[in-house]
Formats: C-alpha cells, sequence, structure tokens
C-alpha cells in the first residue's frame, strides 16, 4: 500500500518548523481573512517563505528552486515575455529538450500553468520559489534592477527626439507647457509608484529643484535618493499626478490633498498625496496605504511577552482611554489598528473618528473629520456616543475640547483608543493637562499609556554576529556581564536589502499602566519626571531599554535604537 502523502502542515510539525497551536493560529487567521493558509503563516512569523515554499515542493513532489543563489542564462530569460512574468508573477528557469521549467510560487494555480503552455506553445514543467524572490528575479532578470526601471525610462527622454516643452515666451518658463497625457509620460508616472512599491517604501516624494527634480522613497523610515527627472518634466509629471488624484490642475498656489487607487501586480493599492507650493514648483508626497500592512493582530507588534499579556488584558476592559503616543510614523496607527482587529467581533460595536481615514476596516464604523463643514473630532464624538458604541477610537487628542470629550465617553462605559504626540509617556499626562484638560479627569479615566517608536530590523539573510567595542557598550549602558550574554547582529548589505543590512521594521514599547500612586502624582499636576521615576521604579520598561534588548537579542542594532531613542539615568542594563 502507497505510503499516506503529507501536506504541507504536517511536514512543517515534523520538521519542528511550527507547533499544532501555531498551525491552529495561522488556520484561525486564514478563516478570518479569506487568505491561505501559508499566507497566513508567514504573516504571524511562524515559519519564513522559504521554509513554506520548501513544505510545498515536498507535498507536490516538485523542485524548490532558492533564487538568491541561481544564475538565469539570458538566452532562457528571453523565453518567457517580461509582461507575462510580471503579470503572473513567474520565471524561466531551464530548458531541456523543449521543455521549459518555470518557477511559480503556488503549485496548486493550475489555470496560469495552462496559459502558459498555451501562450509558450511548449511543455512546461513547474518549479517553486517563494512569489518575493521571484518579484525580485524578474527585477533583476529583465534589466529592472535597482534604480534601472525608472533610469531606462528617463534615458529615452534624453536619448530619443521626445520633446515635451513647446517654446514659447511665457513668464511661467518652459517646464509648465507640456502633454501629461503623452504615453511616456503616463508610463514614468507609473513606474516611479510601482519600483516604490517594489522597494516596499511607505511614501514618495517628489521635489522640484532649479535645475532638476529629485525623487526619494522613505523605505523602512529612512530616505533613499532614486532618480533625477530633468526638470522640464516637471509641469508633466504633476499634471498626470493631480488628473490621478482628482484635483485642479489648474491651481499652482495652495496646497491639495487627494487619493489614486492603484493596482501594482495583484496587490490595489491607495496613495494619499499632499501638493505644496515651494519656491521651485509644487512638491509632491504620496504615502502609500497598503491594506495588507493594517491586518496585524497584537501579537505580530513585537510588544515583549509582559506587555503583551498586559495590553491583552487593557483592550477587554469596559471603559477608560487607553492612549498610544510617539512621533509622527511611528506605527501608532497600526498598533490602533491591530487593537481594533483583535476586538472587531459581531457582538461589538466600534466607531472611529479619523483625520482623514487611510485605510477601511471591514466591521467597523469609520467616520472622517471634514473642517469645511464644522465636523471636527470633538462633533463626532458627541455624535458617535448617541450610536451606543463599546469601543471608540479617537484619531487624535489635539485639543482640550477634543480631550475632554474623550474622557467624558470613557467615564460614561465605553472603552477609548486615542494617540498624542509626546516623547514618551509619562509626558502624555502633563500634555493633557497642559492642554487644559483638569487634572483629577485625566487621573481618573485614563488606564494605561503606549509611548512607541519603529525600528529597523537586521536582514535575515546577511545578518552576522558581532561585537560591540568597549566604548560602544559603555555608550549604550550595557554592562560587560550582560553582553556576554547577548547576540548581537548587524546585516552586512545584501541584494535582500538594497544593501542597507536592514529589512522591515519592528516597534519598541514603553507601557505604562496608571497605577494608584500614578493617578496620586497626575492628580497633584507633578512633573513628568516624577511621573517617570515612580512608573520605572514600579517595572515599567523604558523605550530605550525595550529597543536594547531587543537589540541584545539580535533582532536590530544598537545604532539604531540610538537613533530613535534617547537613554536616561535609568537605562542601566545589567
Amino acid at each position: 500500500m502507497a505510503a499516506k502523502k503529507l501536506d504541507f502542515r504536517e511536514i512543517l510539525i515534523r520538521l519542528k518548523i511550527i507547533s499544532p497551536d501555531q498551525l491552529a493560529e495561522a488556520e484561525q487567521l486564514a478563516k478570518q481573512q479569506r487568505t491561505k493558509i501559508a499566507d497566513a503563516l508567514i504573516r504571524l512569523g511562524y515559519a519564513d517563505s522559504n521554509d513554506v515554499a520548501r513544505a510545498l515542493a515536498q507535498e507536490h513532489g516538485l523542485e524548490y528552486v532558492n533564487l538568491s543563489e541561481v544564475k538565469i542564462p539570458p538566452s532562457v530569460v528571453e523565453l518567457l515575455p517580461e509582461s507575462v512574468a510580471r503579470e503572473n508573477c513567474v520565471l524561466p528557469l531551464a530548458e531541456n529538450d523543449g521543455t521549459l521549467t518555470v518557477i511559480v510560487d503556488d503549485p496548486l494555480d493550475y489555470d496560469t500553468q495552462e496559459k502558459l503552455r498555451f501562450i509558450l506553445n511548449r511543455d512546461v514543467r513547474i518549479a517553486l520559489a517563494p512569489r518575493e524572490q521571484i518579484l525580485e528575479a524578474i527585477n533583476r532578470n529583465y534589466g529592472q534592477t535597482e534604480g534601472e526601471s525608472a533610469d531606462s525610462m528617463l534615458q529615452e527622454f534624453t536619448d530619443t527626439a521626445i520633446d515635451f516643452t513647446e517654446t514659447v515666451d511665457d513668464a511661467r518658463g518652459s517646464d509648465e507647457i507640456v502633454d501629461e497625457t503623452s504615453a511616456p509620460i503616463v508610463r514614468l508616472v507609473q513606474l516611479i509608484i510601482t519600483e516604490g512599491v517594489q522597494l516596499r517604501a511607505s511614501d514618495i516624494h517628489i521635489e522640484p529643484f532649479e535645475d532638476r527634480i529629485r525623487v526619494r522613497y522613505r523605505i523602512d523610515g529612512v530616505l533613499v535618493e532614486r532618480d533625477s527627472p530633468p526638470r522640464r518634466l516637471l509641469g508633466a509629471v504633476l499634471s498626470r499626478l493631480k488628473i490621478l488624484a482628482k484635483m485642479d490642475i489648474a491651481e499652482r498656489r495652495r496646497p491639495q490633498d487627494g487619493r489614486i487607487k492603484v493596482t501594482v501586480g495583484e496587490k490595489e493599492l491607495d496613495l494619499r498625496v499632499s501638493v505644496l507650493p515651494t519656491n521651485h514648483g509644487q512638491s509632491v508626497v504620496m504615502r502609500i496605504l497598503d491594506k495588507e500592512s493594517i491586518k496585524v493582530g497584537l501579537r505580530q507588534l513585537g510588544l515583549s511577552e509582559a506587555d503583551f499579556r498586559v495590553m491583552q488584558n487593557l483592550i477587554r476592559r469596559p471603559n477608560g482611554i487607553i492612549l498610544v503616543t510617539g512621533p509622527t510614523g511611528s506605527g501608532k496607527t497600526t498598533t490602533l489598528y491591530a487593537a481594533l482587529n483583535d476586538l472587531n467581533r459581531p457582538d461589538r460595536k466600534i466607531i472611529t473618528a479619523e483625520d482623514p481615514v487611510e485605510y477601511y476596516l471591514p466591521g467597523i464604523n469609520q467616520v472622517e473629520v471634514r473642517h469645511s463643514i464644522g465636523l471636527d473630532f470633538a462633533r463626532i464624538i458627541r455624535s458617535m456616543l448617541r450610536q451606543a458604541p463599546n469601543v471608540i477610537l479617537v484619531g487624535e487628542m489635539r485639543d482640550s475640547e477634543t480631550a475632554e470629550m474623550g474622557i467624558q465617553a470613557s467615564l460614561t462605559g465605553h472603552l477609548v483608543f486615542s494617540t498624542l504626540h509626546t516623547n514618551d509617556a509619562p509626558s502624555a499626562i502633563t500634555r493633557m493637562v497642559d492642554m487644559g484638560v483638569p487634572a483629577y479627569l485625566v487621573a481618573s479615566s485614563v488606564i494605561a499609556i503606549l509611548a512607541q517608536r519603529l525600528v529597523r530590523v537586521n536582514c535575515q539573510k546577511c545578518k552576522q554576529p558581532y561585537l560591540p567595542s568597549e566604548a560602544q557598550l559603555e555608550a549604550a549602558g550595557i554592562s560587560p556581564e550582560a553582553a556576554a550574554k547577548a547576540t548581537f547582529m548587524k546585516g552586512k548589505g545584501c541584494g535582500n536589502c538594497q544593501k542597507a543590512g536592514y529589512r522591515g521594521r519592528m516597534g519598541i514599547y514603553e507601557m505604562m499602566l496608571m497605577t494608584g500612586k500614578i493617578r496620586e502624582l497626575a492628580f497633584k499636576g507633578e512633573s513628568s519626571q516624577n511621573i517617570r521615576k515612580v512608573a520605572v521604579a514600579a517595572g515599567m520598561s523604558t523605550l530605550y531599554r525595550d529597543g536594547m534588548m531587543k537589540a541584545m537579542k539580535g533582532l536590530t542594532s544598537i545604532e539604531e535604537v540610538l537613533r530613535v531613542s534617547k537613554k536616561t539615568e535609568d537605562d542601566r542594563i545589567g
């Protein structure tokens, strides 16, 4: 009797890559979000894409290919048109006796396999690799490596006879008279956006200067300069973006905001577009909003085990205010959405007031602030209380009226989530009092404050152990005994991380619970330094300390933690 064929889940469990409990959690997440179990395992961080691809290959009796170690001959690459490779996320690997071996990421996608046989009119064999590796290899093999895609497009503008500028004796200058609907401009704008998405950028900056246009991508929180289109293309690029974002093309003197919906590969993305007039022309920033990035639960945020348990208990409280603080771009929205995702059940009513609504969450009532008609945070909160919600999210507590309305909501039996712009958790209390909220209201309603920052994660492919110097350890406040038990890592830079040594980001946190002692200090209007001392004595781990603990585990580097947080006298480790 033939042996029973193992499926990839059983293979992963046998190899001890995942446990049965982790599999059960992934199956539940896959059911909730209607995704594949393999994708859920990767998203939860229980298995990486290589493990899953290997197990799937073993289940289906297919070859697994590590694309970072394989060089595909150009003669083989030419056998599959680039448009087919990109549209279907497939890549040719080798040709043998008229049979073409093609790398795919899903062994069960028979439609694509049949389509390839039809298009190529030849036998096709299948091999497996993770999706992101295939996409990177497509860029590499079809001549779209780092900086080349938009560069080659720009070369077209300079080499060919395409001239967008009509010579006009006009005070506005030639860069204003251009055709934004011509095919090359449409392609250039699409390429800039596509390249940003492929490089995992969070926003794209297009800035005009006297002699050029600067394009920069913010990747893992750090700006990286890419291509410089000639200055004469500015008008056409701006007009094209304004058309896509449904803005007024003729308006050049006032700031404008809009949204663009784009499809890159199979991803549908929203871009939030902001246009600001500068002295050299209009500057554009496009924020890339990826729906996938907020489908996270609390477990994936990177909270320490103790903070994670505390947070789980806090969000199940019937009432009170939970504040998340940090500067712009520190992941506050993602943390709040992760809490809402965990609470989003049919028996709970959740309403949010946001400015603007960046991500649309199924099952949650989201209201957008519209100052033009007087619909501000305070007015929305007043009205939403009549809708009998269980949980309320207030995008930001900007003034005393909004803060007081949020506090009233918490005192009338609602759980309220909100954000504040402060440097650490204890400062949030003094900030609210400074805004004009009575200290006794702050003390009685706030149940916890979570301060956070984002640090870049060491690249999994190229990270190597290293020993920081004694001076570095001394500056970081890590004792030699603690350093001896630590595993410091650093990425040396590879194709996977665009030579940065880092790929992806994680949070570092400071969770301050409102204990009786801290409530008393808040009520008396004590300074944030005094509140901080009491919180640390009660066991609060500071932002800096949490970051250094992650650096000592090899997750990030000492430099990254020092970049985003500052050391205080309490932060001696070991």
